[in-house]
């Protein structure tokens, strides 16, 4: 198959793809892939089934692919098809939450030394990197990396980017529970669809609605949480966007849950954790089992509860999220502390000071923990957070916690 054949063939698939005839076009990206005898056809190729694969959740074939593109980008010997490539290679080991490999390939895009076309995409690269570090539960670091990536997005008025960057800050600020925040950065990204998004997919509205729809649940707005999530669910069944529509339900079941109806939770939870197991998503299995642990408190069954939650325990150690390690910690010691069993308590209560230790979870000014309930937090320069308040009353020249770290221990 020729150049101009092949590039014809992709834009016909990417046509269908649009139109969600997802099926008719991976059939035809796949002939492309067969026959066609250009690299660069080859790479756009495998690009188009890289994204289609990601957004389907089939993120082992995504791998797949994005191993078959790095093969291609080596051929070519173009760094800016290599840092395209490394950057899908990212991508797809963040998506399975292998968070450490998404940090070496990122690092990797980020030393290439390519054209401006490279350069455009270090915003992407620094997007996943944060993702990956917040999976991690490195939270400075996290923040230091969607902050370069907004930065990228303003100096090259890309508004997608921003768009996707103020999602992931979203889900930032929910982890450490500043819910005004949560709120706040998906609103703006739901701004960015109205005011710029006509031509953009549905993806980004989706999106949007889906991090509000989380926001407003931990705010107690339950009513505006619904109206988020089924608006945000309804564009993810129109493209059969599987990983979403295992969100939605999640959040769903959350709703109902916080409502007190654990009936109408229950079969919410199973549905989402059909469509998780089925796409590898680890890190949303954890936030089901403590969700379902949380229905069993509700009526009383702590033994129910009990083994919920060390399935948690089991997923969020073998992904080392520590943050789930700790709201491990901070639901089992409720649990002991109902069935009055006051050795495991007590061992509970150590590991969770210890994940708060460990992450660093605490204001450098009050001394108190970050993430155990709703509080207005404030990030300085160096992506050190603070508690808005010890900010407004003791003010700061420079940042308590890096002046401590720069400390030589010889002169303690």
């Amino acid at each position: 198959m020729g150049q101009d054949q092949a590039k014809q063939q992709i834009e016909k698939g990417l046509h269908l793809y649009q139109s969600n005839q997802t099926e008719k076009a991976l059939h035809i990206w796949a002939k492309v892939l067969e026959k066609a005898s250009d690299p660069a056809a080859k790479f756009r190729v495998l690009g188009c089934l890289i994204t289609a694969h990601s957004e389907m959740g089939k993120y082992k074939d995504m791998l797949k692919y994005a191993l078959a593109q790095i093969d291609t980008a080596r051929e070519m010997e173009d760094p800016d098809y290599l840092t395209e490539a490394y950057l899908n290679l990212a991508r797809s080991n963040e998506k399975l939450c292998d968070y450490q490999k998404t940090i070496s390939y990122c690092k990797t895009c980020l030393n290439m030394q390519g054209t401006t076309i490279s350069l455009q995409l270090n915003g992407q690269v620094c997007l996943s990197l944060g993702n990956a570090f917040l999976g991690l539960s490195m939270f400075q670091k996290a923040l230091e990396n969607y902050e370069k990536a907004l930065r990228y997005a303003h100096n090259n008025d890309d508004k997608m980017l921003e768009c996707r960057v103020c999602c992931s800050l979203g889900n930032f600020y929910i982890q450490l529970k500043d819910f005004e925040k949560a709120l706040f950065f998906p609103c703006k990204a739901a701004e960015l669809v109205n005011d710029y998004g006509k031509g953009w997919s549905l993806k980004y509205r989706a999106m949007s609605q889906y991090h509000m729809a989380v926001a407003y649940r931990k705010l107690g707005r339950l009513p505006d949480a619904m109206e988020c999530c089924e608006e945000s669910m309804k564009i993810a069944l129109q493209h059969s966007d599987r990983p979403l529509q295992s969100l939605c339900l999640l959040t769903f079941a959350d709703i109902h849950r916080s409502r007190g109806d654990v009936q109408k939770a229950f079969p919410r939870y199973e549905s989402s954790m059909c469509i998780m197991t089925e796409t590898g998503n680890r890190l949303g299995q954890v936030n089901i089992y403590l969700g379902v642990a949380k229905c069993w408190l509700l009526q009383k069954e702590l033994d129910k509860a009990l083994a919920a939650v060390e399935k948690a325990y089991e997923l969020a150690e073998g992904l080392e999220h520590k943050l789930s390690l700790l709201r491990v910690h901070c639901l089992s010691e409720g649990i002991y502390r109902a069935k009055e069993e006051q050795a495991k308590l007590r061992e509970h209560v150590v590991k969770f000071h210890e994940c708060v230790e460990e992450m660093e979870l605490y204001c450098g000014m009050c001394g108190e923990s970050i993430g155990d309930r709703n509080h207005q937090l404030q990030a300085l320069p160096c992506s050190h957070v603070f508690h808005l308040k010890c900010l407004q009353t003791n003010g700061t020249r420079g940042c308590p916690n890096c002046r401590k770290s720069s400390i030589k221990p010889g002169f303690v």
